[in-house]
């Protein structure tokens, strides 16, 4: 084993000490210790997969990781004390690594581009991630409970702008760095991170006006948003501007008939 996969192995190693240190803590400190996180696992993912790279890293590369081992901390948390934290522990390890590795061997193609199964690889890991990352918020939020107990009581208001932004947020980051898959251009992976966003928000409060129980509604999402992503991949008849002025449209739209529908519900 060669010391660039020893580092990465050290960080994911760290980062899933971090995650498991987090189980206990409840309320505002689980999303703070999300970001801290996040935070830690940038920095340290900067340096490990900069290890005998020639060309540097670049930042991108370090998203999909951090997103992972964020996703991870709030997973944790609907799973009840027990045994099963020792497998749930080894899937989150599992994760960060696969995600480090991915784009590692994203780093090493030359040329920079990417083989179909690096890419592949990598979509899983974002997939994977994705669906973690808004189940764990769902959980923080108050909406999901841990596996095993009873169902909790409907979502306040705030927990459902909160869940929502949360997802947002992650989806946000995750189609930046889909998006540059494909494209270089620093307004293409804007825009992507635009839409997956906006995806995901919409989803969000769609499904909780549905009121999907449990794990439903996070893996609804999940869906929509591995969806885009095939859409966002296809040839478009429409030209640059032309395409992003139909879909910022569209997801407004879509937007406003799901900020509607909750309000009715609501009132």
């Amino acid at each position: 084993m060669d010391t660039r996969r020893n580092t990465r192995r050290e960080l994911a190693v760290l980062a899933t000490a971090l995650v498991v240190a987090s189980r206990p803590l409840e309320g505002e400190l689980v999303w703070l210790v999300g970001v801290l996180v996040l935070g830690a696992v940038v920095l340290g993912g900067l340096q490990a997969l900069d290890l005998g790279e020639p060309r540097g890293v670049a930042i991108e590369s370090v998203i999909t990781p951090a997103v992972a081992a964020t996703a991870s901390v709030g997973a944790l948390r609907l799973v009840p004390v027990g045994l099963w934290l020792v497998p749930a522990v080894l899937l989150a390890f599992v994760l960060i690594d696969r995600a480090l590795a991915a784009e590692a061997n994203l780093l090493s193609r030359p040329g920079g581009e990417p083989a179909p199964e690096d890419r592949n690889a990598l979509v899983a890991v974002v997939i994977t991630s994705a669906f973690l990352a808004f189940a764990g918020a769902a959980g923080a939020a108050g909406i999901i409970a841990p596996l095993g107990t009873e169902s909790v009581t409907p979502i306040s208001e705030a927990s459902l702008l909160v869940l929502v932004a949360a997802d947002a947020g992650v989806a946000g980051l995750l189609g930046f760095r889909l998006t540059l898959l494909d494209s270089p251009s620093l307004r293409d992976a804007a825009w992507g991170a635009v839409t997956f966003a906006a995806v995901a928000a919409i989803g969000t409060a769609a499904v909780r006006a549905v009121d999907l129980p449990r794990l439903i509604g996070p893996a609804v999402v999940t869906l929509l948003l591995y969806l885009w992503s095939i859409y966002s991949r296809r040839p478009q008849g429409l030209g640059g501007e032309r395409r992003r002025l139909v879909e910022a449209g569209a997801l407004a739209a879509a937007g406003a008939i799901v900020a509607g529908w909750n309000i009715l519900l609501r009132g």
